[in-house]
């Protein structure tokens, strides 16, 4: 049914298993897995039998982030939409990738993932080994989060391509504002020990337990009315736009972009922060971040 991921329904139908499915690339997002997400995301919360959506990913890694440039996602983004205009850069003209980056960056990474936070059943992010840049996002989305005692966190879409953040920035929300400077400056990672003290990481499971775990926790929750845990979902979710959430998405997205502009407009070359190489891809599925928590100054 889904090329991505797999769709598994448990417990009598009221709690559903959505798996990330590109183990081999210790599920990197390529743009098929996020249209598969989304499908299945939509289905679950249709069916009036489900409630509670766990969202785990198979293999070594919860998710290594943005796909950046594997064979598969240069084939569903090449030859890849034409209309837009081109740009005279020094004399020269080149097409405006800046307008068809955010706009697809805006469907496929932003919007997707804000839907996703106001899916109208609980969802539960159950990670393991990296959660690295983009597999944040995904997390982020979703009401609670348990973690392997193996799972490492960090955002180097700063340290390794020169970028302010991810596109869904929920870094001081989640981190609080101080560590979410820090990380996004250095790099460095942080373990579950460390997620769960900072309030992030809800429970923290033995990663040979995790599924049956996971599903024990989500069967407590579906036990509940279903509509008393969905106002409460909704009061603490308005809570937290009231505090600003919202709108400070929006305008990092926006930021997110002009970044990217600023990359676009220099010399690759001569900037090769700019256009993600090898070295990045080979990093992004070698297994454990190389950053340290703390060893960068």
């Amino acid at each position: 049914m889904y090329e991505y991921v797999l769709y598994e329904s448990l417990s009598d139908g009221k709690v559903v298993r959505i798996t990330l499915n590109r183990p081999e690339a210790h599920n990197a997002q390529n743009r098929q897995m996020l249209v598969d997400l989304d499908n299945a995301f939509r289905a679950a919360e249709a069916d009036d039998d489900v409630r509670v959506i766990i969202l785990a990913g198979a293999g070594p890694s919860f998710s290594a982030g943005h796909d950046l440039g594997s064979p598969v996602v240069v084939e569903e983004f090449d030859p890849g939409p034409r209309q837009h205009p081109t740009v005279r850069v020094d004399g020269g003209t080149r097409r405006g990738v800046v307008e068809q980056r955010t706009l697809q960056e805006w469907h496929y990474y932003f919007q997707n993932t804000r839907r996703w936070r106001d899916l109208r059943k609980i969802t539960i992010a159950q990670v393991h080994g990296n959660v690295m840049s983009a597999g944040l996002m995904l997390m982020w989305a979703c009401d609670l989060i348990v973690a392997a005692d193996d799972t490492t966190f960090a955002d180097v879409v700063g340290t390794r391509l020169g970028m302010c953040g991810v596109e869904y920035m929920g870094h001081p929300w989640e981190f609080g504002p101080r560590k979410a400077k820090e990380l996004l400056l250095t790099g460095d990672s942080i373990d579950a020990d460390e997620g769960y003290r900072l309030g992030m990481v809800s429970k923290i499971f033995p990663k040979d337990q995790i599924d049956e775990m996971t599903v024990e926790f989500a069967n407590r929750i579906a036990s509940r009315p279903t509509m008393a845990a969905l106002m409460v979902k909704d009061s603490v979710n308005d809570a937290v736009d009231q505090m600003g959430f919202s709108n400070s998405l929006k305008h990092s997205f926006a930021l997110h972009q002009l970044n990217h502009a600023h990359w676009s407009a220099l010399n690759d070359d001569k900037f090769p922060a700019a256009k993600p190489g090898k070295d990045i891809e080979d990093w992004r599925t070698s297994g454990r971040p190389k950053p340290a928590r703390k060893d960068i100054p």
